[in-house]
């Protein structure tokens, strides 16, 4: 005859074995939402690099016919910063070796400090999956380098686009393989509402005082070649702080 001790431990063996099975049922569940989420990141990355290596997916044409025109682009007006950071290195190798992110003040950073080594690129367009540190970019501003950012959102026509617009910026006067095109990091701040794309540039005569320099910044909700050509030339590469700078 079965006693009350053994009716407890009935139930309490059972409820253990509910409890296990709920685990192991949440263990598959959480194994499978992982295995989603590697699929659609290397389903995104895949997207991403078929369009920047296959040149029949990027456009032609002229810079300022590449992209929406300047009406359509809804770019804000261009911002003039106070500078920052001029000369000043941080990071691995340099005075502050532990200062390896900056806060930068502006979003993105027109200026600021930045690691000791700039990027040399053999190319001029970078993804999230390859894309430098924020503070090695910058370095490229002081340069002489004008920074293309582009968000998240951007669209696979988008990326052509701007796959297009890197190669025919690089080849002008004004930025002369000085144009870099990079997806931003969201962890350093978020675009305002309705933007997703931002130009920056490190302005000042080279050798120029601090004081005597500037950043600047536009940032639109379309890709437009036509506002990139106009940036451009208003800032050239010749516009910088070190522009003799590789």
């Amino acid at each position: 005859m079965a006693t009350k001790n053994d009716s407890k431990e009935r139930k309490a063996k059972i409820a253990q074995m509910q409890r296990e099975a709920k685990a192991a049922e949440r263990r598959r569940t959480l194994t499978v939402v992982a295995a989603v989420a590697t699929v659609v990141v290397l389903m995104a990355g895949a997207v991403t690099y078929a369009i920047v290596t296959d040149k029949n997916r990027v456009p032609g044409g002229a810079l300022t016919s590449l992209g929406v025109s300047p009406a359509a682009a809804a770019c804000d007006p261009v911002t003039t910063d106070a500078p920052n950071g001029s000369g000043e290195h941080v990071g691995p190798g340099t005075s502050k070796p532990n200062e390896t992110r900056v806060k930068y003040t502006t979003v993105p950073p027109s200026s600021g400090p930045h690691y000791v080594s700039p990027e040399y690129p053999n190319r001029q367009f970078y993804t999230v999956a390859d894309r430098p540190r924020i503070e090695t970019l910058v370095h490229n501003l002081e340069h002489g380098y004008t920074l293309l950012w582009y968000d998240s959102t951007t669209t696979a026509q988008q990326l052509a686009t701007l796959k297009a617009i890197t190669a025919k910026a690089n080849a002008t006067t004004a930025a002369r393989n000085k144009f870099i095109v990079s997806a931003w990091d969201n962890s350093y701040g978020s675009f305002p509402a309705g933007k997703h794309f931002a130009l920056s540039h490190w302005s000042g005569e080279p050798g120029a005082a601090a004081t005597k320099q500037a950043g600047h910044r536009q940032l639109c909700a379309n890709v437009s070649g036509a506002v990139v050509n106009s940036f451009i030339t208003a800032y050239p590469l010749t516009s910088a702080p070190e522009a003799g700078a590789q």
